[in-house]
């Protein structure tokens, strides 16, 4: 034990004392030691892409406008450029004790007991960061992030585990790392953007980005792999599958509209986790990757679950509104002609007065412009908003939105409660929350501090005992096990499981 540990007086030790059941976190930051990361790229790759490394971390921690990041320009330009203002101070740094926590894998390991995690699943805030460099060196630059946080990571194996970041601009380059990082180097988590973004072709056609530099910065779109993408990610999600790898994103949505003040981060960054994956998840459900792919499991960190619930109610409320039969309460072509003249003719005199009008005449100018304004109907699958999702009932939805998808709650998020309160959630089912410290995060200070903080939800009345369970150890250990029934094989949780279910459900924790 480090002669730094707080090991006595931690009260998320304390909480993790009185349960019998292990605790899984599935979302702990890490640092990298800058100097040993780009030794190693260096190594793997030579001096141009280290280069590849420092610009792709520049663009995406420093945005600029005419060359000049927000710091550089006046108030003036800000305005003029309209440029964002990005996260600032994003890391502990007082706490040195944890600053170096989250540097150090061996410290790291020490200090879970500390922590009260049993195992963790960690994301270094470099793990997507080649997602900003070129094409040429893209997918090179990712692997060699792959490898050497494969490498120092490894022997902790049995108490963390580290994801594997994989790149989405193409399923193919997708495919490609993610058979690397598992077969390779071991790894069995990937984490991947939730979207990317592309140049929409009428644009770009007639301004090519040679050209026209700037028009592309803001003349796109965000594919989100499902729904309307230019490209079948249906290989990569099969890949996945066939793999056994569960998949995650931490995608935000900072600099969309709504978010994008020029002055203020708080502003950009309440709600933006939860806006970027709810977008994402959406496009998979209604692309019907869900659907083709059930065994497929996808974590969303850091936008808390109560997202996850209320997409899933107003997925059933206007399945049960406008499914195809229920369409036909708006069809147009159903209205009454003759019903509506004579109606008309008996109420409208003080608005009709002056207006002779035919019942056909009549019928078109009570149902206005929204209905006159489509060249025409849409007609067969363009009347299926549901149907690329395959639903032919609300245990449909339950089973290709609540089945697939896992939310990251952190320790203090109260809006936890919309997750378990199957009283709400149609078919009373619960959502299938997850223990996310975001630990190397500036939301938590102490290290020490989230699993006490996720128990007082339940002194409080948030949250049950049982849900508390069911957060830390059943919705984690599910998720991962269910994508691959071995993922815990040979690790702290596996020494730790409970012998039956009943003896977790009768154990009382006393004196918490």
């Amino acid at each position: 034990m480090t002669k730094y540990s707080k090991l006595k007086s931690s009260p998320s030790a304390a909480v993790r004392a009185n349960l019998d059941y292990p605790v899984i976190d599935t979302d702990v930051h890490t640092n990298d030691f800058t100097s040993a990361l780009e030794d190693y790229i260096a190594h793997y790759g030579g001096v141009k892409l280290v280069d590849e490394l420092r610009k792709a971390e520049s663009s995406r921690l420093n945005p600029k406008s005419e060359g000049k990041d927000w710091y550089q320009q006046t108030p003036e330009e800000r305005q003029y450029n309209r440029t964002l203002r990005s996260p600032w101070w994003a890391r502990v740094t007082r706490n040195t004790l944890d600053l170096a926590t989250y540097t150090l894998p061996a410290l790291l390991y020490e200090r879970q007991g500390e922590q009260g995690s049993d195992y963790s699943v960690l994301f270094p805030n470099n793990a997507l960061a080649a997602a900003g460099a070129s094409k040429e060196n893209r997918q090179l630059l990712q692997r060699a992030i792959n490898h050497y946080h494969a490498d120092i990571y490894r022997k902790y194996s049995d108490r963390l585990t580290v994801v594997a970041g994989i790149p989405m601009t193409t399923p193919q380059e997708a495919i490609e790392e993610l058979e690397f990082a598992v077969k390779t180097l071991g790894l069995k988590v990937a984490n991947i953007p939730g979207g990317v973004r592309r140049p929409i072709k009428a644009i770009a056609d007639k301004y090519p980005a040679d050209q026209f530099p700037e028009i592309g910065k803001y003349a796109s779109y965000i594919d989100f792999f499902g729904l309307d993408s230019e490209y079948d990610y249906d290989p990569f999600w099969a890949k996945a599958v066939e793999l056994g790898v569960p998949l995650t994103t931490h995608y935000g949505s900072q600099g969309w509209t709504g978010r994008s003040s020029i002055s203020n981060y708080m502003n950009n960054h309440i709600g933006h986790f939860a806006d970027g994956s709810q977008a994402f998840a959406k496009a998979l459900f209604f692309g019907g990757v869900t659907r083709r792919f059930p065994q497929l499991r996808i974590g969303m960190l850091e936008g808390g679950a109560d997202w996850g619930a209320h997409v899933y109610i107003h997925l059933v409320d206007r399945f049960s509104k406008r499914n195809l039969e229920g369409l036909q309460n708006y069809n147009p072509d159903l209205a009454n002609p003759d019903e509506l003249f004579e109606l008309f003719a008996e109420y409208g005199g003080e608005i009709t007065q002056g207006h002779s009008l035919s019942k056909e005449e009549l019928t078109k100018s009570v149902l206005g412009a929204s209905f006159n304004r489509h060249s025409r109907s849409p007609v067969g699958s363009e009347l299926e908003d549901f149907g690329a999702a395959g639903i032919q009932s609300i245990e449909d939805i339950r089973d290709r939105w609540v089945n697939s998808f896992f939310f990251g709650s952190e320790s203090d998020d109260r809006t936890i409660a919309a997750a378990f309160n199957d009283k709400a959630n149609p078919l009373g089912v619960k959502i299938n929350a997850i223990y996310s410290s975001d630990v190397g995060h500036w939301d938590v200070p102490d290290l020490t501090a989230p699993l006490a903080e996720s128990w007082d939800l339940v002194r409080e009345g948030v949250i049950s005992e049982a849900d508390f369970k069911t957060y830390v150890f059943g919705n984690p250990y599910k998720f991962y096990t269910q994508a691959n029934p071995d993922f815990f094989k040979g690790t702290a949780v596996e020494s730790k499981l409970p012998k039956t279910e009943s003896q977790v459900e009768n154990k009382t924790l006393v004196g918490v």
